[in-house]
């Protein structure tokens, strides 16, 4: 099967945004007068966990608390988690976050080819917008065909939902389309929606079993910020184009068909 789409990630894999989420979520707390502070390390164990919302519901799980003050904090995910957002799209709007190394560069040259694109990613809508409109442009934001968000589906990552509705929406098999991630649970979902899947860890998740995934580089690579020897190897050039990444989705399918 060609090549016919890149579908995407958003956080960690676009862009590092998960120190920005992460002062959002500790100013959020502060707004509705909880004096939690998630520091780095524990923000790291907590993205193991897929959805904001999700984080702050098993936070309050692990709080030693008496089970009626654990009720009453229960009904503050929600709100905390919405005013999460909106701070989040504050900061963002501020701060400009840029997109990781050789993504906006790939997401042209597979335009230029007539690739579709997708975003598929378990955060919410609003923060997907903010984020490709600031660091790419308006325009560039409608170049996704299909942009798939936590609040699409029934189930976040390790679940294939989000994927599976993102090649419902591109009408392409799994076979056509390649996955960009950097979690474990995101690798796992897209490989359990049976797609080619790389995956680019930030620091936030490169001590994850990240195995399951097809091909592992640090970044993407670019012309004046080439991969390292060992990635460059994998890929075969000092970057990852589409001329490299449609060879190597070609090599994984052929695999396949043999295998089968």
């Amino acid at each position: 099967m060609a090549l016919e789409a890149l579908i995407f990630d958003l956080d960690g894999t676009m862009a590092d945004t998960e120190e920005v989420h992460r002062q959002a979520f500790n100013a959020a707390f502060l707004e509705h007068g909880l004096f939690w502070d998630w520091r780095r390390p524990e923000y790291t164990e907590l993205l193991k966990i897929s959805g904001g919302h999700e984080r702050v519901a098993a936070y309050i799980e692990s709080l030693r608390l008496p089970e009626n003050e654990k009720a009453t904090l229960r009904e503050l995910v929600g709100p905390i988690h919405r005013t999460k957002t909106r701070i989040y799209n504050e900061l963002i709007t501020e701060e400009r976050v840029p997109l990781r190394t050789g993504v906006a560069r790939l997401v042209r040259e597979a335009r230029d080819a007539g690739k579709q694109l997708a975003i598929a990613s378990t955060t919410t809508a609003a923060n997907v917008r903010q984020l490709i409109t600031g660091a790419l442009g308006e325009d560039m934001y409608y170049w996704f065909k299909a942009i798939v968000c936590a609040d699409h589906v029934g189930h976040k990552k390790p679940s294939p939902d989000i994927y599976q509705l993102v090649l419902a929406e591109l009408a392409l098999s799994a076979s056509e389309c390649v996955a960009f991630e950097d979690s474990a649970s995101g690798v796992n979902a897209a490989r359990a929606a049976g797609l080619f899947t790389i995956v680019t860890p930030t620091l936030w998740t490169r001590q994850q079993d990240l195995t399951g995934a097809d091909l592992f580089l640090h970044d993407l690579g670019d012309p004046d910020a080439p991969l390292d020897l060992r990635s460059s190897s994998l890929v075969g050039a000092p970057y990852l184009g589409l001329e490299q990444l449609e060879r190597l989705h070609a090599a994984a399918m052929s695999a396949t068909t043999d295998a089968c």
